[in-house]
């Protein structure tokens, strides 16, 4: 193999260093304002960027250069799933989710505009944001899930199902207790089948479905990601009732979501919220 061939190179946007497998010509950012930040490390094939603009701050997301993590995969492909996630974004929106500002083909590629949000990730790539959430009151951070809890019955509502979803798409902001998800570009409508084996995200927080091909996706799948999540957050992912910092009713009701056996759990996001909810009195 030609190493030098296979070597990233590293430019700069306004003082900042990217890395990239080969050059790009980021002029069009310019009409966004300054860069401030930039995430050039994503599996997804796009690049992240914070740009800010007459005191007004943006989150943007571009397909179409050749990232260092992308998988070999063609740029085509990012820029096509980067523009099949804009209806998403459009069509699940809520107070919780990141505010999509316009989208549009530009330089060869594709570039969603989002409201820039001042949180940050609480996943396991930011560990001292982490270690700080988890050293907060259980109470603030049982708000959190319930706030992400409401959010994904919105989108079943809506009729989509979360695929994708990791901590890593959680930004909560310290000063403020708001909660932001921040990546819905692997979302789809219900019902959908695991044509994949092994479909994106974490394993912590799958289904048994998601690792097995033609395995149903649907809300009772997310029903179990959603009692994950719940581990995650209130528990640092144990799911052990000694790790549990609330009551047993309601470490009962999460245990429940997170069965393997997809008739055991609760079969809605809404009956999660039921059993939840009633299960904190007293708590």
């Amino acid at each position: 193999m030609d190493n030098e061939a296979k070597a990233n190179i590293l430019q700069y946007i306004d003082g900042i260093p990217i890395q990239l497998k080969e050059p790009f010509d980021f002029n069009f950012l310019r009409q966004y304002g300054t860069v401030f930040k930039i995430y050039d490390t994503q599996s997804s094939g796009n690049l992240c960027f914070g740009c800010e603009k007459e005191g007004k701050r943006y989150f943007i997301k571009f397909a179409g250069a050749k990232t260092i993590n992308d998988h070999d995969l063609p740029v085509e492909d990012a820029i096509a799933r980067l523009n099949a996630a804009v209806i998403k974004y459009k069509e699940l929106s809520h107070p919780s989710l990141i505010r999509l500002i316009k989208a549009e083909n530009i330089n060869n590629g594709f570039v969603i505009v989002f409201d820039w949000e001042n949180g940050g990730s609480i996943g396991d790539l930011n560990p001292s944001l982490r270690e700080h959430f988890l050293s907060m009151p259980v109470g603030k951070r049982m708000r959190v899930f319930e706030k992400i809890l409401s959010f994904h019955a919105h989108v079943a509502q809506c009729g989509y199902v979360a695929i994708d979803f990791n901590d890593n798409s959680i930004l909560y902001d310290f000063n403020s207790d708001k909660v932001i998800i921040c990546d819905i570009d692997f979302y789809a409508k219900q019902s959908y089948m695991n044509g994949m084996g092994s479909i994106f995200g974490i394993r912590s927080l799958m289904a048994p479905e998601e690792f097995r091909c033609a395995g149903l996706i649907d809300e009772v799948t997310n029903v179990y990601t959603m009692g994950a999540t719940a581990f995650m957050l209130l528990a640092n992912y144990d799911r052990s009732q000694e790790a549990w910092p609330l009551n047993m009713k309601l470490y009962n009701v999460i245990k429940r979501a997170v069965s393997e056996m997809r008739v055991q759990r609760q079969q809605s996001i809404r009956q999660l919220m039921e059993e939840w909810d009633a299960g904190k009195i007293n708590e």
